[in-house]
This record gives structure tokens, sequence and C-alpha cells, in this order.
């Protein structure tokens, strides 16, 4: 897609967060209320990979699936009018971030760790709190990241609003104009 269709498409909206914090979840509504594509970069990455992201890491390691997360970040920022779940250490690899800030929206989903580990379900498939205390792990990535997380277009407090006023709010925010 050349430039100019893409800034004729309304601007990607990317949810951001901590692993389990309802990328996905709040994802796909709005981009069913949208009437938009949505796209899970892990589930995207494990599609093309046909292998886990678990496995990626354990085989080939975290540098290389940040790498497919850079690739699949090039190819979506030639384009705009979907809804994007990238993993939450996307937020981290500051090039990407730039590539897709420029064709969307960021929107950060934000929890408390102690939260996100209450809502928590399988957590073997997350590679980087698998086989760890779960809650020690989110606080430790949160610290990392909240930074980053907090230079988002907008923030969404994932604890205090229901799941619908979540969508309802990433849907005004796709329709806001830029």
């Amino acid at each position: 897609m050349r430039e100019q269709d893409a800034k004729a498409l309304p601007p990607h909206l990317i949810l951001v967060g901590l692993p389990g914090v309802g990328k996905t979840t709040i994802g796909r509504g709005a981009a069913k209320a949208l009437r938009r594509p949505f796209l899970d970069f892990d589930a995207e990455i494990e599609r093309r990979e046909g292998t886990p992201v678990r496995e990626i890491f354990r085989l080939r390691g975290e540098d290389r699936f940040r790498a497919l997360e850079e690739s699949l970040t090039r190819e979506l920022s030639t384009s705009g009018g979907m809804v994007l779940s990238p993993g939450g250490g996307w937020i981290t690899q500051t090039p990407s971030v730039e590539l897709l800030r420029l064709a969307g929206r960021i929107i950060y989903l934000r929890a408390a760790p102690e939260a996100v580990a209450r809502r928590l379900r399988r957590v073997e498939t997350r590679p980087l709190l698998a086989g760890r205390d779960p809650l020690v792990a989110l606080r430790e990535l949160y610290e990392k990241r909240r930074a980053a997380y907090e230079t988002a277009d907008a923030v969404l407090d994932t604890e205090k609003l229901s799941r619908q006023e979540l969508v309802a709010r990433v849907v005004e925010l796709g329709l806001a104009p830029r």
C-alpha cells in the first residue's frame, strides 16, 4: 500500500500493556464494533512461523521473537485502519513503536501487576512469566516498561472500567479525529 493510501485510512488503534491485561479481548471487541480488522501480533507470528511463541523464545530466543515483531510492525506501518494487539514487550522496541506511532494511536491498558496476576490464566503460554512466580515477574516487567507504556496517546485504567466501558472508550478513540 502506498503512503498516500495509508493516510486515507483511519489510524491503527494499538493496544499496549502487561501480558494478560486484556489487549486481545478489548481489541477484538473494539474491532467488531468499529467493523475493522483485528490482529494479535503473537497469533500472527505463530501462524507465520508455525510455532507457538513460547517455543520461539525457547528455541530461538527473545531477540529472534523481537525481530519477527519488528518485521510485522514494518508491514503494518504502511497501512491503517486496524485494531492491533502487539505483545507486552513490543512497547520497549523504540524503532517499532515509532513506525506505528505515525500510522496509529497507541492506547495503554493500564493495570497494576497484582490485578493482572489475579486475572491471568494459562501462565505457561506466556514466555516471560512461565516457570516463575507470575506476580514477581509482572512486577519486574511493569517496572521495566512503565515509562514506555506512559508514552501512549491515551491511557485507560482497566481496574476502574468494565470490559464494555473499555471497548467503548477504544471505539471512541478510533472514531476521534487525529
